[in-house]
């Protein structure tokens, strides 16, 4: 179940944390700027009767009537002759109509080495444009009518609606009816939801409660299946436009479309619209294929993810749950609230009330359509009350087995569900859609009042029942995030071996140059012309340390930002960077092993995906890339040759063992490397495509040196930067650059 620049004068790993700070310290929309304003006398308040008594929310209980009757509104259907089905409900209250189209498509239709096909698929059919219009002049036209049109395909369905006043309709179904068929999918918008949707990716590790709960889904549904796959940049990177032109063919067709719509119209001339507009769309495709079913996984585990930078746990507790038509849903649903539902659940009261083990605590028994949801217990606890608070909540699953609820429990849990239950009726609208959602799924027409019907009649002997047939502690998954050094006993204490989960991002594979004796040869002699340019072998291997200091013009999220910068290095793994930020510095300290962090927010270890990007910066020196022959660590290879800019260019790889890939770009004529290429880290995340081109060479020492460097992601200047200073064999010592 799926629930988003490096280079060697300015680490990423610092940038990020630049734009990050710079959001959050940037005033919330709509707070005062500027002096607070001088305060006036104030008005003299009016007098007031005293209030009378007030009722006790005791003395209100079963003095409100019963819930009215869920009305079903008539809802005029029609099949087209093309096969589209269409489902019309006049509502003459306001001047707006409305719609929504489902779709039998969805991202359990995936492929597994393209991951996130379906959603970028559903996203950039909007984004995209049509073939006659961009997606900003859609963006354009809609808005100077205050309408929209919408498209996104999730885990079982693709959707598409629209909203409109009634005297723009004609103009939206055009519009609709243009995206629907002849979507454009351009390269452009392609591009930025990758680049998006590399982002989350680079930050799905932040937080331990996301953290918790994805990991939970992909282990209960199994990570071999399209429930329990997850988005990697390896699928974005295989990911083209092809790949969504096919599978919009695959699933947007007539017959595989159901289209309600709602609102101020007339429902002969609404068919006969939208006849004009869409029943000449001709079917081209069989019918889409039945959605994968869920493989019964009832081993369970108890599964750890370590996480050295929080003092909190996050536990997630379950298994498998059902579908929604399954005749003990309603008995299950009660259950569930009555362990977990809400202050009066069995959870809350012990948990967090009584032992005050937790902060939050919850659960229940989910089902979906098609396919079974998931049994849950979660709760978020401090690290040194971790296997207490687990413990806990699995004694109150085992306690539900064991005897009957109480008459209190039963009857506010089946209140409280038939109460929240019948919010989904408490409109028109709402009532179209969830009719829209029972045929899509194939559901009987009278669900609603059978699923009623039976929720009323839940007893104490039901939920009892149900508990003993449907809860499975032996086949529970157990997934806790946290510092395991801080816990109050060791995870084990809970009876299972603890297996330790790997949340690690794997970075994109990039692919390399072939390497044979002549491409090898020649890359050697390559790299031979660029160390003989910039000085010469000898005097590039006697360079023990390096400072620089900057001034570089940022281009980010947040606009413009000038920052100061000082790199000390001493060769060929050593790191320190420190930049001043207009609020406020940040320092960075790393070996290649590990290293801190120091910024407005405080000092801490340095994070896994920071170290990583470290790691590069350092591998990318371009003092010691040229020294590459002299390490058997690292393979050189002539990738091919160019002529940028009117410079011939021979494009050298260099390739290390632990993974860290780069392009060099020397002049043919002069050894000169003008260019550095690389796929790298980016403010979207990794796999951005950087380049660093260099200016202004000078000599340094005898080496010759760029003092200004413009770098580009994606073909965009993000960092311009001019040196102030370059200074080699400075005399740093190890433990100067180590100290905070």
């Amino acid at each position: 179940m799926r629930i988003p620049v490096k280079k060697s004068l300015t680490p990423l790993l610092t940038m990020i944390l630049v734009w990050g700070l710079a959001w959050s310290l940037a005033p919330a929309a709509g707070a005062q700027q500027g002096p607070a304003p001088r305060a006036s006398k104030p008005a003299a308040a009016p007098k007031q009767s005293l209030p009378g008594p007030v009722s006790t929310y005791r003395e209100l209980a079963g003095k409100y009537p019963p819930l009215r009757e869920i009305q079903i509104p008539q809802v005029e259907t029609h099949t087209l002759a093309n096969g589209l089905r269409l489902y019309l409900l006049e509502d003459h209250t306001l001047p707006i109509i409305s719609g929504r189209a489902l779709v039998r498509a969805g991202n359990l239709f995936d492929p597994p080495d393209k991951v996130g096909l379906a959603e970028i698929t559903g996203a950039v059919m909007r984004t995209g444009g049509t073939v006659s219009k961009t997606g900003d002049q859609l963006d354009q036209e809609l808005e100077s009518m205050a309408a929209s049109v919408e498209t996104g395909i999730g885990e079982t369905s693709g959707q598409a609606s629209f909203s409109t006043l009634r005297e723009h309709w004609s103009k939206v179904l055009g519009i609709y009816a243009d995206i629907l068929r002849h979507p454009a999918f351009r390269q452009e918008r392609i591009d930025l939801f990758k680049n998006q949707a590399r982002s989350q990716i680079a930050r799905r590790n932040d937080d331990p409660g996301q953290i918790a709960h994805r990991e939970f889904n992909n282990l209960a549904y199994g990570r071999d299946n399209p429930y329990g796959w997850q988005q990697e940049y390896e699928h974005l990177d295989r990911i083209e436009r092809g790949d969504l032109e096919r599978f919009y063919r695959r699933y947007f067709f007539p017959a595989n479309i159901m289209l309600a719509v709602y609102g101020d119209f007339s429902a002969p001339e609404m068919k006969a619209q939208i006849e004009a507009a869409l029943g000449n769309w001709k079917n081209d495709q069989a019918l889409a294929p039945a959605f994968p079913a869920v493989p019964e996984n009832r081993r369970g585990g108890l599964y750890l993810v370590n996480k050295e930078d929080v003092n909190q746990t996050n536990i997630w507790i379950g298994h498998l749950g059902g579908l929604l038509k399954d005749p003990d849903f309603p008995a299950l649903q009660v259950m569930g609230d009555i362990l977990g539902g809400g202050f009066p659940s069995r959870l809350f009261q012990r948990v967090r009330t009584r032992l005050g083990y937790a902060y939050q605590v919850g659960g229940g028994w989910g089902a979906n359509y098609n396919h079974p949801g998931l049994f849950t217990v979660t709760a978020g606890t401090k690290s040194n009350s971790t296997v207490k608070a687990a413990k806990a909540m699995l004694e109150e699953i085992g306690r539900l087995r064991e005897a009957e609820v109480t008459d209190a429990e039963l009857n506010t849990a089946k209140q409280t569900v038939l109460n929240s239950f019948v919010f989904n009726f408490d409109t028109r609208a709402k009532t179209l859609n969830r009719m829209l959602n029972y045929e899509y799924w194939g559901y009987p027409k009278d669900f609603i009042f059978q699923y009623k019907k039976k929720l009323e009649g839940v007893t104490k002997q039901d939920v009892l029942r149900v508990a003993r047939q449907y809860l499975r502690p032996e086949g529970l998954t157990i997934v806790a995030v946290g510092k395991s050094a801080d816990f109050d006993q060791p995870l084990g204490e809970l009876g299972q071996r603890v297996i330790p989960v790997d949340i690690t991002i794997p970075q994109p594979k990039q692919a390399r140059a072939k390497a044979d004796a002549e491409s090898i040869a020649r890359g050697r002699a390559a790299l031979e012309r660029a160390q003989k340019a910039a000085g010469g072998a000898e005097r590039l291997a006697a360079l023990k340390d390096k400072v620089i200091s900057t001034n570089s013009q940022l281009t980010g999220p947040m606009g413009k930002m000038a920052v100061k910068q000082t790199v000390r290095i001493i060769f060929p793994s050593l790191l320190r960077v420190e930049h001043e930020m207009p609020f406020g510095k940040i320092s960075v300290f790393t070996d290649g092993k590990g290293g801190w962090l120091q910024s407005p927010q405080g000092p801490g270890p340095l994070p896994g995906p920071e170290l990583q990007q470290a790691r590069g910066q350092i591998f990318r020196q371009t003092e010691t890339l040229l020294l590459s022959d002299r390490d058997p660590g690292r393979a050189i290879t002539l990738a091919r040759k160019e002529k940028i800019a009117g410079r011939e260019a021979e494009v050298i790889e260099i390739s290390a063992k632990e993974g860290g890939q780069v392009l060099l770009f020397v002049d043919a004529a002069t050894g000169e490397v003008f260019k550095k290429q690389y796929q790298g880290d980016s403010l979207a995340g990794p796999s951005a495509q950087v380049e660093e081109t260099y200016e202004d060479f000078r000599e340094v020492g005898g080496v010759r040196v760029p003092f200004k460097v413009l770098v580009f992601q994606n073909g965009q200047k993000f960092i311009e930067t001019d040196l102030t200073e370059w200074r080699y064999n400075t005399g740093l010592k190890p433990d100067e650059l180590a100290k905070p």
